[in-house]
């Protein structure tokens, strides 16, 4: 079974589901099948702005029945996401810098492990910064993935210098020849000022040491979060200007829909999503395997 049909079950099951029923149930959209239609992309955490645009356009085309319909909304979808993002990592910046930012228990040192791991597989040499340095496990957590992975990883005491870390990773990086850096941050509250405040001086320190870097910033938001990452995502966005988000746990989650957001309401390309729990489940984000999954269109991949 397609990986990405298989991972997004839990929000296809009310969102193509019911949107094959509306769409199919009579000869044409009358009110009560749109405003039905309606309620079930919102539960699927669309975006109320996309849906409204995708009911009125439905509206205002009086699409048929069925296949049509489908078609229509596919078709708007899929321009809300734009094409697939081409890949950072071509070797060209050396080393590239990338920092992982989010909250706690979002997923970011994981996927943090798992883009090295992706990296390592197309023939660049990562090295991971622990930069996590305000949870007791941070460090050592990121320090097993990277032994797993065959990687460096430079790590800091608990309760060091986060900012002193990512500094250290850097030094390291420049004198191994490392093609890609990849600091893990702390987790923290968007709410928090403090914790904000200290990852803007892990972001300095960062280009104190290599001007110019952090080349990216991307954000690791919690899929099972919907429309409440969001919100997330705008208060990092203000402090720290994202590049780019990964969606972890999609595999998990029935409120998918919220990619929509990041990309109309954000403007942030969408780079990986975790489509499960293994080494090699961290996916490049594909607008129309991602759509055709929520629409329950189903490829052999």
């Amino acid at each position: 079974m397609n990986r990405w049909f298989r991972a997004l079950g839990r929000t296809r099951q009310q969102f193509a589901a019911s949107l094959g029923r509306l769409l199919g149930r009579t000869a044409a959209l009358d009110a009560e099948t749109l405003e039905e239609l309606e309620a079930r992309l919102l539960q699927a955490d669309l975006p109320v702005r996309l849906t409204q645009e995708i009911v009125e356009s439905l509206r205002e085309q009086g699409v048929a029945r069925g296949e049509d319909g489908i078609v229509a909304v596919r078709r708007r979808l899929l321009e809300v996401l734009g094409a697939a993002e081409p890949s950072v990592f071509t070797g060209e910046i050396k080393p590239l810098v990338v920092l992982m930012i989010g909250i706690n228990g979002s997923g970011k040192t994981t996927s943090s492990a798992k883009l090295a791991a992706r990296i390592k597989q197309g023939g660049l040499t990562p090295m991971l910064g622990a930069a996590d340095t305000f949870r007791a496990a941070g460090s050592s957590q990121l320090k097993v993935w990277a032994d797993r992975i065959g990687c460096e990883a430079i790590t800091g005491a608990m309760g060091a210098d986060a900012a002193a870390v990512a500094y250290d990773t850097l030094d390291a990086a420049l004198a191994r020849g490392s093609d890609v850096v990849i600091v893990d941050t702390a987790g923290r509250m968007h709410t928090k000022t403090p914790l904000m405040e200290e990852l803007e001086k892990t972001v300095r320190s960062v280009a104190k040491r290599l001007p110019g870097a952090p080349h990216h910033a991307w954000i690791v938001l919690d899929a099972s979060m919907g429309q409440n990452a969001i919100n997330q995502a705008r208060s990092f966005h203000l402090r720290v200007p994202l590049t780019g988000a990964i969606i972890s746990k999609l595999d998990g989650s029935s409120k998918a829909g919220f990619v929509f957001s990041i990309r109309q309401e954000l403007g942030i390309p969408i780079r990986y999503v975790g489509l499960g729990e293994g080494q090699d489940d961290l996916a490049p984000f594909d607008p129309e395997a991602f759509v055709d999954a929520l629409l329950g269109v189903e490829h052999d991949a």
